[in-house]
């Protein structure tokens, strides 16, 4: 046996959003002594569910969740924050003989976690504003076009609108006077102890659609509307990072009477669409992965991933008690 086998299994189900990481994680940890963690930037957050699309308690079948429901909506989510508590969970998992099943729908969390980060400097926030007031003088595109300037590569990986993270981008290859992505290749602490096996989700393009679009529908039947406008109605800021997800904003717009149900069902599907290319963009670059041409509630798909993790080692296959499943 080599080393690799020895150690204890980490399995990460990557693929864009519907295209059912929940229900393979759930399912694979039923059959393998495992339990979820998730790794999504916008279930971390409390009060924010039907958009996020948490999984129910029905949904988890009694599988403990981590790092779901554990940041105030005021609070800021970053990868390295995440990658703390992430660390701690995976001791408690180690300790108590669980397997860890990540569903990723961000990718860099995962990268955080797997390649560990580098020393970033701190925020400024006389360069932030001063950024942010060129972005509204210059219009659309503007911040984008800046971070290419500086750094092409990083730039690839951010989409056009994401103001927040633009800044964030353009700051640190600012004070730290080299590119973002130089920075992030030096003085990494990678993680050690455990065998990461990766599955991928590549459902039919056309499929995903259409099962982002009836999801879409699904969520607002199930009252998405009305968490928006409670949790306008608890006093929380409007400028809440949370609010800027997608879903979020286009319903805060039809309370203010700025837009449409129908507008804003059709520019969630859309920017729902847009954010799924963006991942698989983001995961097809992920090395190591297996992938699998379908959907993680498909049985095909669910018993070709027990399959693979079992050829792999480490234990695999067998229930938290050693008992073969």
């Amino acid at each position: 046996m080599n080393d690799s086998a020895a150690l204890p299994p980490l399995v990460a189900i990557v693929g864009p959003t519907a295209s059912g990481k929940s229900a393979l994680g759930v399912w694979l940890a039923e059959r393998l002594g495992g339990e979820v963690v998730a790794c999504d930037s916008t279930q971390l957050y409390r009060g924010f569910d039907i958009g996020t699309v948490k999984p129910s308690l029905s949904e988890r079948r009694d599988i403990p969740h981590h790092l779901i429901d554990v940041l105030q909506p005021e609070e800021d989510a970053t990868a390295g924050g995440y990658r703390q508590l992430a660390l701690t969970v995976l001791e408690d998992l180690r300790q108590r003989n669980r397997m860890p099943v990540l569903t990723v729908g961000t990718g860099l969390y995962l990268r955080a976690l797997l390649e560990g980060l580098a020393e970033l400097p701190q925020r400024s926030e006389e360069l932030r504003e001063r950024l942010r007031a060129d972005a509204k003088e210059h219009g659309s595109g503007y911040l984008h076009g800046v971070l290419k300037r500086l750094d092409a590569e990083a730039a690839d990986k951010i989409a056009a609108a994401d103001e927040q993270k633009l800044i964030r981008a353009i700051e640190i290859c600012l004070l730290a006077k080299k590119p973002i992505s130089e920075v992030h290749r030096e003085g990494r602490t990678p993680l050690e102890g455990w065998l990461v096996l990766k599955i991928g989700l590549l459902p039919p393009r056309e499929a995903l659609h259409e099962r982002i679009h009836t999801r879409t529908e699904s969520m607002l039947k199930r009252g998405w509307l009305r968490e928006v406008q409670s949790l306008l109605a608890s006093g929380l800021r409007e400028d809440a990072k949370a609010f800027d997800f997608i879903g979020y904003r286009e319903l805060r717009a039809v309370l203010h009477k700025k837009i449409s149900i129908e507008e804003a069902r059709t520019a969630i599907q859309q920017a729902t669409r847009q954010y799924a290319k963006r991942q698989l963009t983001w995961f097809r670059r992920e090395q190591g992965v297996r992938w699998f041409s379908g959907f993680g509630d498909d049985p095909t798909v669910q018993a070709g991933a027990f399959e693979w993790l079992q050829s792999q080692g480490g234990g695999i296959g067998r229930g938290a008690e050693g008992r073969s499943v």
